[in-house]
Parts: C-alpha cells; sequence; structure tokens
C-alpha cells in the first residue's frame, strides 16, 4: 500500500462511517495472515453481506487501488477474481457505485477504471 492508498482509505472509513480504532485494529490483524487465509476469509465476509454491498465494497477496493493514478496488473487481477469469479457481480454496477463513491469523495466523478497492465518492452 502506498500512501495515497491509506489516506483513501482513511477517507472511506469517514465516508461510510466505521469506528477508525476498530478498523485500524482490524486492519493490523489482517497483517499477520498469509495471503491464502487472507483471502479466504474476505470471501467468507463478501458472501455474507447482500448484492448492493458486495458491489460497493468491491468499488471501495477498485477507487482505492486506483488512488495512485492507475491499478496495476496483479491488483487488476484479484480485484476480477473476486468480483466476477468469486461473486458474479456486474462491472457496470461497479462502476456507476465506483462514479457515485468518487462524487462523495472529491464531488466530481473521476476516471473509474485506469488499469496498467505493466506492458514493458522484452529485450
Amino acid at each position: 500500500m502506498n500512501e495515497k492508498e491509506l489516506l483513501l482509505g482513511k477517507k472511506m472509513i469517514a465516508a461510510e462511517g466505521f469506528d477508525e480504532n476498530k478498523f485500524e485494529t482490524a486492519l493490523s490483524g489482517f497483517k499477520t495472515k498469509d495471503k491464502a487465509t487472507l483471502y479466504k476469509e474476505c470471501l467468507i465476509g463478501l458472501r455474507k453481506l447482500d448484492k448492493q454491498k458486495q458491489i460497493r465494497s468491491i468499488s471501495w477496493l477498485c477507487v482505492i487501488a486506483n488512488s495512485d493514478g492507475f491499478m496495476d496488473k496483479e491488483e487488476w487481477m484479484l480485484i476480477y477474481k473476486i468480483y466476477d469469479t468469486e461473486l458474479g457481480l456486474s462491472l457496470d454496477d461497479i462502476l456507476k457505485t465506483q462514479k457515485e463513491l468518487n462524487k462523495i469523495l472529491h464531488g466530481k466523478a473521476f476516471l473509474a477504471y485506469g488499469v496498467n497492465m505493466g506492458n514493458k518492452k522484452e529485450n
């Protein structure tokens, strides 16, 4: 995570009305888990949410991942796997919600997706 992602995460906490101390405690707990366990536990939690909350959660992931101006290939692949393969959510619904979140955060709609696929010339 970079500074812009952390800053936007704090804005998300405020926008959603989360208790910042509880959120920070949960985040610290996540840092102690391996990626496979964390992924599995997050999916369990996401599947307990209704569809609209799933869409909003994924939309926040996208907005935060894109906060530095682009979403790198690994971020995009992970988010795609979660929303499409695991949850079967509509990209259109996610994009619409991202625009709403950007309006909340910035007062206007920013680019919903900017994906950097890391295409570099091979020597």
